[in-house]
């Protein structure tokens, strides 16, 4: 049709793998979601991902973070939303890779299967590993060990191991589909368990050639990875430099607005509480369409209630089935969304929430840090009183909350106020 450009189907698809629990990171948090810097481990991989040549994007998330894993993709895909999409992991790596090949698209015939703890893997390498991969060959990129390497017995040094024969092996790791989906369900079929998936590929009688790697793309597992990650991107963000003064009537004045959102959910729902968007693995569960968050919730209506936007049900509810079991972030960074999209952005938020439980202090700090990093680093304050014994919440029988928010508008797209 005369006017529509057709965008074409990738035939590559990068299956990133953010299913482990990280127990060696120690982060408080599945590996891929513990944070670098504002960002998460598997925000950055995806920036990177996103960053390369367009593909079919598939995250392995594990069980009951599908939504804070949807939240990532989103803010990394862009404009390129509609090649991403997230899915449950299994109990193993290899089962977990297994059903993102499974959500592949038809089109698709070159598969890179990525690390999402190699989170600094440049583009550059994605884009080469796809290049290399042929009808018949996977592809490894190796660095090069550096080390003396020695053979041990116990605590004796029995002789030494010739380096030039071995490589340190990272991801992507690059495969032809149907050769890489048979090489899958023999090894599941024989129940076999590989240390990557070169490895389940070669074992099924397949050449392996490698390309050269990237220093960048380390492995984070331990805390000591995360501060090297840490310091790598500190010393690659640019100084702040002072704005040129502009003229008094360069911009349109700022307007200022204020929103108050409130929330109600009785105890009674299934898994574990959620609230100012943490988890409170101790505590009785609230009931609601998504996890019945009351303090994201009031946020959200308070939000969306400054900006003139509707409310959380005309955007969240019932509705729309895509956000059922959804936390706060997904609602917050799309809420923020929203309101960038009419020309706002979010001053700061504080809500208080009423109930006899969860004993908040001692988490206070950490619910405020979630709450502002999905609202893109806006300053949250939440606080926490009970009733004396009185009403609902004095019985126990739920929690109440109370947010106002205050937003400014640039004047360019919402800034038409009165």
């Amino acid at each position: 049709m005369k006017g529509v450009t057709l965008i074409p189907v990738p035939d590559t698809a990068i299956i990133v793998v953010a299913a482990g629990s990280g127990t060696r990171l120690d982060g408080g948090a599945p590996k891929a979601f513990v944070g670098i810097d504002v960002h998460s481990i598997l925000r950055h991989a995806l920036d990177g991902v996103f960053a390369a040549a367009p593909a079919q994007v598939i995250v392995v998330a594990p069980s009951g973070f599908e939504g804070d894993a949807e939240t990532e993709l989103r803010a990394a895909a862009g404009d390129r939303i509609d090649l991403g999409r997230v899915v449950t992991g299994g109990g193993t790596r290899q089962q977990s890779v297994a059903a993102g090949l499974d959500a592949l698209w038809g089109d698709v015939r070159t598969v890179l299967v990525h690390d999402a703890a190699r989170a600094l893997t440049p583009p550059a390498l994605i884009d080469a590993v796809r290049a290399a991969v042929d009808a018949d060959t996977g592809i490894l990129p190796t660095l090069p060990v550096v080390d003396t390497l020695k053979r041990v017995d116990g605590d004796e040094v029995v002789g030494p191991i010739d380096r030039s024969e071995l490589a340190a092996a990272q991801t992507p790791q690059g495969f032809p589909r149907p050769l890489l989906e048979r090489a899958y369900e023999r090894a599941l079929a024989d129940g076999v368990e590989y240390t990557d998936d070169a490895a389940l590929f070669a074992a099924a009688g397949h050449t392996v050639r490698h390309i050269d790697g990237s220093a960048r793309g380390f492995k984070i597992t331990t805390p000591a990875d995360l501060e090297r990650a840490r310091h790598l991107l500190a010393e690659e963000r640019p100084a702040a430099t002072p704005a040129a003064p502009s003229p008094v009537d360069a911009q349109p004045p700022s307007v200022a607005r204020v929103g108050i959102g409130t929330d109600v959910h009785a105890f009674g729902g299934d898994g574990t509480l959620w609230l100012a968007g943490i988890e409170w693995p101790a505590e009785r569960p609230l009931s609601g369409h998504s996890d019945g968050d009351a303090v994201a919730h009031a946020i959200v209506d308070a939000l969306l209630g400054a900006a003139g936007l509707g409310d959380i049900g005309e955007h969240f509810g019932t509705a729309h089935p895509e956000y059922a079991g959804a936390h706060a972030d997904v609602f917050l960074a799309r809420t923020r969304e929203l309101l960038a999209e009419s020309g706002f952005e979010i001053g700061n938020v504080s809500a208080q929430f009423q109930g006899n439980r969860p004993r908040f202090s001692a988490r206070r700090a950490e619910a405020e840090r979630a709450l502002s990093a999905a609202l893109g680093g806006a300053p949250v304050s939440v606080t926490a009183t009970t009733t004396d014994g009185l009403g609902f919440t004095g019985h126990g029988e739920g929690i109440s909350v109370t947010a106002i928010a205050l937003i400014h508008s640039n004047g360019l797209r919402a800034g038409k106020e009165s």
